[in-house]
């Protein structure tokens, strides 16, 4: 069982994304007559050397601290050692570190290179891998540079998810979550109304939940595929998260974003934007999901990382708020306000 979700690409054919149990089709996948070259990190080489060795490849180390600049250059020269040309097609197999390394790669060596990714994390399924974000950090702060280009197509086979560790299952659920919050209450209420388990181990419940979060993420990116308006959506829980996540190392992306999620629910309720029931629910979910809901970093050293972020405009941040489960917004709020309320 599969589901094909697709993303109009202006110009191009559309971007495909395949839920299911798809891996075993990757050759059919791929564009036929094209070198490809895999992209991938030590541990998912380990894990499918098989499919993987059967394509020259470029291995990458493993964790946030190797999404950098530094990583691009040593691809870049190994493609020029492989003799990569404009013709090769670039595949990212692995989790979201991964494929916007692999993405940045391809959009930018020669010019462009075509380019599909294996997502093989939960968050890399629902986000990373989705919509056309590649890029790396830099200094510590969170995808300062990078480009806007869709894949051709994104495999999500949750087969792949069986061998995940449980913190990393988890932290993947935080973007479903926020899918939810911000378009699709009937996904939310599927975290309601099961527990942990019963999403992990019911692969009908976690197909549903990938769907659903995709489906959010692909009509908005259709919609507003550079981030001019609406796409800023896609932010929810990320403003304050990258903040976690540059002021510890404690957690990951996801559980930055959950953390997020909280912060950003308390401050609609007291902005007024949102009733503090509505806050409750979401804190409710993303607990019982197994996520936190505090950094323990202070609030006054986040709304300071703030000031460095991307959706910074002059001496306002775009921040994204709830006002109900199922609708957010968009607010530029200048950050001394920030400040005072911090």
């Amino acid at each position: 069982m599969k589901e094909i979700i697709e993303v109009r690409r202006e110009g191009r054919e559309p971007s495909r994304i395949a839920v299911g149990d798809v891996i075993g089709e990757l050759h059919e996948w791929l564009p036929e007559g094209r070198r490809v070259i895999v992209i991938t990190d030590a541990n998912v080489h380990r894990r499918y050397m098989d499919i993987i060795n059967g394509f020259d490849h470029i291995i990458i180390g493993m964790g946030e601290t190797n999404k950098t600049l530094m990583t691009m250059e040593k691809i870049y020269r190994e493609l020029i050692e492989m003799d990569a040309d404009r013709g090769c097609f670039i595949l990212g197999f692995g989790g979201g570190i991964v494929t916007d390394i692999a993405g940045f790669a391809a959009s930018t060596y020669m010019r462009g290179l075509r380019f599909g990714f294996v997502a093989s994390t939960l968050l890399a399924q629902v986000d990373a891998s989705v919509g056309g974000k590649n890029g790396v950090n830099m200094d510590g702060y969170k995808n300062m540079v990078g480009t806007f280009n869709q894949p051709d197509f994104v495999l999500c086979d949750t087969s792949l998810l069986k061998t995940l560790p449980e913190r990393e299952f988890c932290a993947g659920l935080a973007e479903i979550i926020k899918a939810g919050i911000i378009a699709d209450p009937e996904l939310f209420a599927l975290f309601e109304d099961n527990t942990l388990e019963e999403i992990h181990d019911d692969h009908s419940l976690l197909t549903r939940a990938i769907t659903g979060a995709v489906s959010v993420k692909a009509d908005i990116v259709e919609r507003d595929e550079r981030e001019a308006g609406e796409r800023k959506l896609l932010n929810l829980g990320h403003t304050f998260g990258h903040a976690v996540e540059k002021s510890t190392s404690n957690f990951l992306h996801g559980e930055a974003v959950a953390i997020g999620l909280a912060m950003a629910s308390d401050l609609s309720v007291r902005l007024g934007i949102m009733g503090a029931d509505d806050a409750a629910r979401i804190k409710n979910v993303v607990e019982r999901m197994g996520l936190p809901l505090d950094s323990g970093v202070d609030n006054k050293r986040l709304v300071k990382v703030m000031r460095h972020d991307k959706k910074r405009e002059t001496d306002d941040i775009h921040m994204v708020l709830p006002v109900a489960v199922g609708k957010c917004e968009v607010r530029r709020i200048p950050i001394v306000e920030l400040e005072k309320l911090y």
